[in-house]
């Protein structure tokens, strides 16, 4: 990076610090009443409680955009690449943070929805901000850095991604496996709404993808959250229902490493690590949604038992599953999350003909537009039988807690499931636009077009660094529950926008069932719903912030 560009982007993401920290001020004004952040108030004032949590995060994705190109730059590594991405990220992300940041269609939040005055916005209207601004995101930079991509569909090279040798070589492997083993096949899934072939699981497990973060002593790989990034990332660009097999895993891993008894931990870890077992969450119940603490399915113990019985919604995969992490209240005069527990609730496998094959346990297929090659189910629990050995941690009233201890990991790894999903549409589009031929030239360009491809590379990068920083931190054993949520919420974003992007790229082809690009979309659409709807998220990272 040069010397003038670097001091210029630290001097920016300096100057955005101090905005948020202001218009914090400014929320703590109109929402803390007593000493204490009012919920009623927060409730009332959604925008902008919402529209602090984006500014907050896009100074996080800035800070890490730089910290990214820094180390670079100290390696030799940083190139014309790079540096365009620099350039249009921050000249984009400063603009809005003067003038609106997009927090969905329709909703753009501006400094006076946050009480922020004009005096405030000036502490952004320094020199470097303004150089940033004037030469970042304009027509020339956007053209020069989709030249850079033009041929990179193939070879995967969108920028420098940052990573070691042992990183980079789980990437290569990885993304010579989505390319080989599913993108030829996962149109074809999702047309058919087939279930993604057992072999295809097979691979994955003999390849480590369900061990990755469990511990050398249970059968896993220890490889961390940052490679559970980087391999979910690039199954999910092959398809999203590859990347999220994972997911699974992961949530029953982190629920049994953090919660569970020494003898659970032995139990269960190694099944899931080698790929013996496949687990499902099963927490969602039909009008409850986001709002867990109104779970009803009750369990009741009866000897050496536990008796299952209500309504689950939402619950992926659940006929081929072999065990469930089912979040049930055991405590019916506990009102919230102190009645829950959580219970490693085993099942027979299913199939075609026969989903639901253990007693006391029913379900019915929910028919979805994306996210397809799992399938969803509603669950019905009627007496269903649950050793009281599987109560995890052997102690009732703790669910809801061991539930909160897989949350930053389950949204790391969505935000890199949001950026697989991004980078496979984003490839898409590019492929599309230097093939399809419009007066006498490739649509590729046309500046609206490749216009679209340079920035859906810059955010792409700028998110993904972001999600490597909560990674690192976890991985260091620091909380990260704040970076996790504004990964998942940016990443979710960016998705979707990328898609949508891809899509009219496509022109109607885009539009007919046949291009790859129509289930992209579909699929990108989920990413700002599950693991936390976008409002949620956002709701979620004000509270840390204020509080």
């Amino acid at each position: 990076m040069s010397d003038t560009l670097f001091t210029q982007c630290a001097a920016a993401v300096d100057a955005a610090q101090k905005y948020a920290e202001t218009a914090k001020d400014r929320l703590k004004q109109h929402l803390v009443m007593g000493g204490r952040l009012d919920r009623a108030l927060m409730e009332q004032n959604q925008y902008a409680c919402h529209g602090f949590s984006w500014l907050s995060t896009y100074v996080e994705a800035l800070r890490q955009t730089l910290n990214w190109a820094t180390a670079l730059h100290q390696q030799d590594l940083y190139t014309e690449l790079e540096e365009l991405i620099v350039r249009i990220g921050f000249g984009e992300y400063l603009s809005q943070l003067r003038g609106g940041i997009s927090m969905s269609q329709g909703e753009i939040i501006r400094a006076q929805d946050m009480w922020l005055t004009d005096d405030d916005l000036e502490i952004l209207n320094i020199a470097e901000i303004n150089d940033l601004i004037a030469q970042g995101n304009t027509p020339e930079n956007r053209e020069r850095l989709a030249r850079l991509i033009e041929h990179s569909v193939d070879s995967g090279a969108f920028g420098n991604l940052g990573l070691d040798e042992t990183y980079s070589m789980i990437r290569d492997q990885f993304r010579r496996f989505a390319n080989e083993e599913v993108i030829p096949h996962a149109h074809e899934w999702h047309l058919k709404d087939d279930y993604i072939p057992m072999e295809i699981i097979d691979k994955m497990s003999e390849m480590g993808v369900f061990g990755l973060t469990i511990p050398e002593e249970y059968d896993g790989s220890a490889l961390g959250k940052t490679s559970m990034c980087i391999v979910s990332e690039e199954l999910s660009r092959g398809y999203i229902g590859v990347g999220s097999l994972g997911t699974r895993s992961e949530i029953a891993a982190e629920l049994i490493m953090g919660g569970g008894t020494e003898a659970q931990k032995k139990k269960w870890l190694p099944k899931i690590a080698m790929g013996e077992i496949l687990p499902t969450a099963v927490f969602t119940e039909p009008n409850v949604g986001s709002d867990l603490g109104s779970l009803k399915t009750r369990a009741v113990k009866d000897g050496d038992i536990y008796r299952i019985t209500g309504n689950k919604t939402w619950i992926t995969h659940a006929a081929r599953a072999d065990v469930m992490t089912l979040l049930a209240r055991t405590d019916p005069d506990q009102a919230g999350y102190k009645g829950l527990s959580m219970f490693l609730a085993e099942k027979q496998r299913g199939d075609d003909d026969n989903p639901f094959p253990t007693d006391g346990m029913t379900g019915g297929e929910i028919e979805v537009l994306g996210y397809r090659g799992m399938k969803e189910f509603e669950l019905g629990f009627d007496g269903f039988e649950v050793k009281a050995e599987n109560l995890l941690g052997g102690e009732e009233g703790n669910g809801f807690k061991q539930l909160m201890t897989t949350f930053e990991s389950a949204r790391i790894q969505t935000a890199a499931r949001a950026l697989g999903v991004a980078q496979c549409a984003l490839e898409l589009g590019l492929r599309y636009a230097t093939e399809r031929i419009q007066f006498g030239k490739p649509i590729f360009d046309f500046p609206r077009v490749h216009g679209k491809i340079a920035l859906a590379a810059v955010e792409i990068m700028m998110t993904r660094q972001l999600t490597y920083f909560a990674a690192r931190q976890k991985d260091e054993d620091k909380r990260c529950d704040l970076e996790a949520g504004m990964a998942k919420l940016l990443g979710a974003r960016v998705a979707w926008s990328t898609a949508d992007n891809a899509l009219q790229i496509h022109g109607g082809n885009g539009y007919a069932l046949e291009y790859q690009i129509s289930r992209v979309l579909c699929d990108a659409r989920i990413l700002n719903i599950f693991e936390g709807a976008a409002e949620i998220q956002a709701d979620v990272i004000a509270r840390r912030l204020l509080s």
